[in-house]
């Protein structure tokens, strides 16, 4: 099972203003200016702040993000998208307590935004805080203007089975395919977790489904091979096998086969 790569976090890459100088000194922005532009500016040094540090962090240097980070928050302690870039960062160096603070912080301050809410619920997923993460996955779907609901939905899902609530985990992917039929990894995850609960039939339709997208994994491949192999078709079977050991050949899947399929 892959559970833990679905747990998606919503992040915005943030536009780069050229006009406004990063280097600033907090105490001297904007001096001698109306309050409404000493905020308008402190506001967009945090914003260029967390986007500098988004670039660093992609390119490995988490020290510099992190000095990025914690200017940004010293211009504008409010800026939401900084407490989430922040969080990830201490999360990646396995800071969680630190984590966990900002993005509590970032539904604090956005508390009816989806994409805060679907990050701690990916947070509290990771750390096993299963059921409240839930609730925090439920607040990002009721966001009307949250764009990808269905990721939220499918972490939703990946947290139920965490919990052994199959009957729930199985709502969720089937809402998320819903909003979304092209959602690879819900697709994924009901195939594997309608095999799992001996439902070869219907997963072997959602993992065709999965398939259909073009976008083939070694995991899902060498479900494909272990659902034909339980429901006795011998030529499918063997055209996953044959694909896994093509595409992917050093992968754990393909190491696996023969070993894992029920018959």
């Amino acid at each position: 099972m892959r559970f833990d790569r679905v747990l998606i976090f919503s992040l915005l890459l943030l536009p780069l203003a050229g006009c406004v100088t990063t280097h600033t000194d907090s105490n001297a922005l904007g001096k001698n200016m109306p309050e409404s532009s000493k905020a308008d500016q402190a506001l967009d040094a945090a914003r260029i702040h967390t986007e500098l540090a988004q670039r660093y962090m992609a390119s490995g240097d988490m020290q510099t993000a992190l000095e990025k980070l914690t200017q940004a928050l010293q211009f504008n302690p409010n800026y939401a998208p900084a407490h989430t870039v922040i969080a990830v960062l201490y999360e990646r160096i396995n800071k969680l307590p630190e984590a966990e603070l900002h993005y509590r912080r970032a539904v604090a301050l956005e508390p009816a935004k989806g994409a805060p809410n679907n990050n701690l619920g990916v947070f509290l997923c990771h750390t096993g805080k299963v059921a409240e993460a839930n609730g925090y996955f439920q607040k990002a779907v009721a966001d009307p203007f949250y764009q990808t609901p269905d990721v939220a939905l499918t972490n939703e899902g990946v947290c139920q089975l965490r919990a052994n609530d199959t009957t729930g985990a199985e709502a969720s992917f089937r809402d998320a395919i819903a909003r979304n039929p092209n959602n690879a990894e819900a697709l994924f995850q009901l195939a594997n977790s309608l095999y799992l609960n001996k439902d070869a039939f219907r997963a072997r339709a959602f993992i065709q489904r999965f398939d259909a997208l073009g976008q083939p994994t070694a995991a899902a491949l060498k479900l494909g091979h272990d659902i034909e192999s339980r429901l006795g078709n011998s030529e499918g079977a063997h055209t996953y096998r044959k694909r896994l050991l093509d595409q992917f050949p050093d992968s754990e899947q393909a190491h696996a086969l023969d070993t894992t399929a029920s018959p």
